[in-house]
């Protein structure tokens, strides 16, 4: 049976079977349950409603969906039945039933499956595995990593919120963010779960450091401000992570998020700039603000070749088109790269050369993201398509560097 129109006067229900006891990131099954959902939904405008014990006949609904509570399923999962437009799947892993899909006639006898119960013969429900739900590509992360669904018991918690914490990481992205801040994010992910602080007060917390940060750069208070403006950079990991793993975001707080990504580093390097007139020996090529206007029309421009790549050429990003790419996304022109650059010309007593070195890098880099923009446009008129490497990856197979960009298919924990 399939729906070919979604009915937005009926509600989605769902029913968490079996004890909900173990929350997984401060989010018991039906919380995280209705707030995916919600997400999923969102579109629609509907409201997820708990599945009642005893529904009666007035009760209708063009879908039910049932999860088992020991079980985290990735939300490509859930979305790959409630929005598949085919009803009365169950999906198993391993051979066990974790989550259905169901008209809400056929709750009961999905819910005897989910709790270990034997299928009667002629059931109209249709098992199918885990591997088939969802595509392994995941573009807004850029990177490949199957769908999955984790058992979780007491022991294996702190196992599976790891694994939740890693899955919403991105896979290509600056070597600062992918090596050395999970482990802390991580932690600090566990505080903020802990006491109640969601991602919109970490993202407030960046903006009031990064306006510090800038005030301190421009005053010449070079290392207090490179203090603020790495945690900035931290809390600006924490902040995506927390929302993940929490499924708490919102439009609002993706544009507040965006917006201070976008418009603070030239800000940033404008202030270290103008703050050097404390320093000597200055050795700049270009007085500070003619280099700023090369390094924010070099900024400016490569963001203009992502989009225009992404929007107009390819329809994914630059930085996912070539292995070779992705290996550039790690040390582009981006903020913690500069930022790097600006605490070793300070270590060296030269805060002059990493402002001239971060107008260059950004140059540098720009021009790179124009070649590659040019070749890309090349091969589209002369025919050839355009694909992203991670689309023609295997993930049980990947090798060398493509390893770097890779959640590896395989068992989680408990399994």
């Amino acid at each position: 049976m399939k729906f070919h129109k979604r009915c937005e006067e009926m509600p989605v229900y769902y029913r968490i079977v079996g004890a909900d006891t173990l929350p997984i990131w401060g989010l018991s099954q039906t919380q995280r349950t209705a707030r995916v959902l919600t997400k999923l939904l969102q579109d629609e405008k509907e409201k997820p409603e708990i599945w009642p014990e005893d529904p009666g006949s007035s009760i209708d609904s063009e879908g039910v969906l049932l999860l088992r509570a020991d079980y985290l399923v990735d939300e490509r999962v859930i979305a790959g039945l409630v929005k598949g437009g085919e009803i009365n799947r169950v999906v198993e892993k391993n051979g066990v039933p974790i989550v259905a899909w169901v008209a809400p006639g056929q709750v009961k006898a999905a819910e005897k499956l989910l709790s270990g119960g034997q299928q009667s013969e002629g059931s109209v429900l249709t098992r199918e595995p885990l591997e088939n739900m969802g595509a392994a590509v995941l573009r807004k992360l850029r990177k490949v990593s199957p769908p999955f669904a984790l058992l979780v018991t007491r022991d294996t918690v702190r196992q599976v919120e790891h694994h939740l914490f890693n899955e919403a990481y991105k896979g290509i992205t600056d070597l600062v963010t992918k090596w050395v801040w999970p482990r802390p994010a991580e932690q600090v992910v566990r505080f903020c779960v802990r006491h109640g602080i969601r991602p919109n007060h970490v993202t407030a917390m960046s903006w009031i450091l990064a306006i510090f940060a800038g005030i301190l750069f421009y005053r010449g208070f070079l290392w207090p401000g490179l203090l603020l403006g790495w945690i900035m950079t931290f809390l600006d990991t924490v902040d995506g992570k927390l929302a993940r793993v929490t499924v708490d975001s919102s439009p609002f707080g993706h544009l507040f998020d965006h917006v201070l990504d976008l418009i603070h580093p030239p800000l940033w390097y404008l202030a270290w700039g103008l703050g050097l007139s404390h320093y000597q020996p200055l050795l700049l090529m270009l007085p500070v603000m003619q280099a700023f206007w090369l390094l924010l029309a070099a900024y400016v421009g490569g963001r203009v070749v992502e989009a225009v790549f992404k929007k107009f050429v390819a329809g994914f990003s630059i930085f996912t088109w070539r292995p070779a790419d992705s290996i550039n996304r790690l040390i582009t022109a981006r903020r913690n790269p500069c930022l790097i650059l600006l605490t070793l010309s300070l270590i060296a007593g030269r805060p002059d050369l990493g402002f001239e070195a971060v107008t260059l890098w950004t140059i540098f880099s720009t021009l790179f993201l124009l070649l590659r923009l040019g070749e890309a446009i090349y091969r589209k008129k002369a025919g050839s398509p355009l694909q992203s490497w991670l689309d023609r990856i295997d993930p049980k197979r990947a090798r060398g560097v493509e390893r770097w960009f890779i959640t590896p298919a395989g068992k989680g924990p408990a399994d």
